[in-house]
């Protein structure tokens, strides 16, 4: 598997810079944020950071593989608002296209624990992958939904679901177990039964438990704020997200590709040591597993 550092957790660094931290620390690919305002992001629609962009990859030989998009109106019910989000996932799809990555993260929408009209939003959001998911096979590029608190699809099941029902294959499963294992939802062997043939990206992320108890609730899409927290964020490999079980799986499903480090250190920078630190010991420790895995299926 490839290994990419996610600039998620490069917040204070370019996206030139974040490409060079990366590849220090040993990784083979980058996943870039594309959102507006963000230092180490690239502007929605311009080109010219792009290219930019493109040139420092291919300086460091850090490809961009994937891009991540905070977009979250794909499920609106103003259709106003419904085509803005669908036109700037189609600006992503274009400028992935032009970096040469393969992948571009999706939000299912926004929808949190007292919205209403499930079925309406839903049927939105099948709309918006329908009519996107010829865009980006004509372009290359797979759509990949994320299991994701405050959108349609925060459980695993949730997730297949809408994959299965779009049944395109430019619309794929980003996996994230340590979403799942955070709000309290499937199991790894639970998510890798329902979704395991739809994956096409992972993120790989680490926590620790401050009340495991504690259920699950978030205001917001991107991140959960602090006063909701009942988890804190870990160096892969240092938390309670059985990483070596997981890497088995996915191999066992047919998944021997892209694994995207996503140190949260934009959200949660106390948890986590600097981005240099972070990025090299999930490295160091990600590779160690997975030749652990070689030795025992060669075996």
């Amino acid at each position: 598997m490839r290994l990419a550092g996610h600039t998620l957790g490069t917040p204070d660094h370019t996206v030139p810079q974040a490409l060079d931290l990366f590849r220090a620390a040993g990784l083979d690919a980058a996943e870039v944020i594309y959102q507006n305002d963000y230092k180490s992001g690239l502007p929605l629609g311009d080109r010219s950071a792009a290219m930019e962009a493109l040139r420092a990859a291919e300086s460091a030989g850090i490809p961009i593989v994937g891009l991540t998009p905070y977009t979250t109106a794909i499920n609106s019910l103003d259709s106003l608002e419904w085509r803005a989000a669908v036109d700037e996932f189609r600006g992503a799809i274009e400028t992935a296209h032009l970096l040469g990555a393969d992948r571009v993260r999706v939000y299912a929408g926004s929808w949190h624990h007292g919205d209403n009209d499930h079925p309406a939003h839903w049927a939105k959001l099948r709309e918006a992958l329908e009519t996107l998911a010829p865009v980006a096979e004509q372009a290359g590029v797979r759509l990949c939904v994320e299991n994701h608190f405050g959108t349609m699809t925060q459980t695993a099941a949730d997730t297949a679901a809408l994959v299965r029902e779009i049944d395109h294959p430019a619309v794929r499963v980003l996996y994230d177990q340590a979403n799942l294992t955070f709000t309290h939802d499937e199991k790894y062997e639970q998510a890798l039964a329902v979704q395991g043939d739809l994956i096409g990206h992972v993120h790989v992320k680490d926590l620790v438990f401050t009340d495991p108890n504690a259920a699950f609730r978030a205001t917001e899409t991107a991140r959960v704020n602090a006063s909701e927290r009942a988890v804190r964020s870990r160096v892969v490999g240092s938390g309670v997200v059985p990483w070596p079980q997981i890497l088995a799986g996915l191999l066992t499903h047919g998944y021997d590709d892209v694994l995207s480090i996503e140190l949260e250190y934009r959200w949660h920078p106390q948890d986590l040591p600097a981005p240099e630190t972070g990025f090299r010991e999930s490295a160091a420790v990600l590779r160690s597993m997975l030749s652990g895995l070689a030795e025992v299926r060669n075996a």
